[in-house]
């Protein structure tokens, strides 16, 4: 019991008169990679909203290490929790790689650590520093949007498409990067369309009609759509 990080539990949502979200439940232990998959518009993006803490749910709890996030400590332990990487960057592209990372380290120490030898020199991000975001490719865009998200030294990191508009290399040095961050004991939320990324997951859910299920990690090809369409 004391491995899992994260418990989501019935979790709803609804825009205006639509109910996007309708009973969404998952878990996910220290050092595990849960991947989400389901169709475009089913809901992916909401959940990780609202694990995010930029949204709040209709009904429904987040746990996280046990801690129920509701009342006074729900923003709190979003922020202690939680990293999100968006599926579009949120970056500032008239400002350098330095500048945009220094926008979310309040301790210059640490960040300088952290690029000399920490989890940002493994991203390579000290060797884009003085780079414009503009100037950047996308695979490297996204390794610096994923190093704004560990800014706290988050234990879990949301993911919403890291893969998309990314070429081989990119997404291959992105895979590897997850793929350290879970060894190192972190938690991983993984929404994605990529088959090749659930290969790191350690659980895989559907999400379908607005409800969750767990799904054989295993499945690729026509059985992974049979089994997101199904449920």
């Amino acid at each position: 019991m004391d491995k899992q990080r994260l418990i989501v539990s019935d979790i709803t949502s609804s825009y205006k008169n639509k109910q996007v979200l309708k009973g969404i439940s998952l878990s996910a232990d220290k050092g595990q990679c849960v991947g989400i998959v389901g169709s475009n518009g089913c809901g992916k993006s909401t959940l990780l909203n609202i694990l995010a803490g930029l949204r709040k749910p209709d009904s429904g709890t987040v746990f996280f290490d046990g801690q129920e996030a509701k009342g006074i400590k729900r923003r709190q332990l979003f922020i202690q929790y939680t990293g999100y990487v968006p599926q579009e960057n949120n970056l500032i592209p008239e400002l350098n790689v330095l500048d945009n990372l220094l926008l979310w380290y309040e301790d210059k120490q640490k960040l300088q650590k952290e690029l000399e030898e920490g989890f940002l020199k493994e991203l390579d991000l000290n060797s884009m520093c003085k780079l414009k975001v503009s100037k950047l490719s996308g695979g490297m865009k996204k390794k610096v949007s994923i190093g704004c998200a560990l800014a706290g030294n988050p234990p879990v990191l949301l993911l919403d498409e890291p893969d998309a508009a990314l070429d081989i290399v990119g997404k291959n040095q992105i895979r590897q990067y997850l793929i350290s961050y879970k060894e190192s004991g972190g938690t991983i939320i993984l929404a994605t369309h990529e088959e090749n990324d659930l290969s790191i997951c350690d659980k895989v859910y559907a999400v379908n009609g607005g409800k969750s299920t767990e799904i054989d990690k295993n499945l690729r090809g026509e059985n992974l759509l049979r089994a997101v369409d199904i449920h």
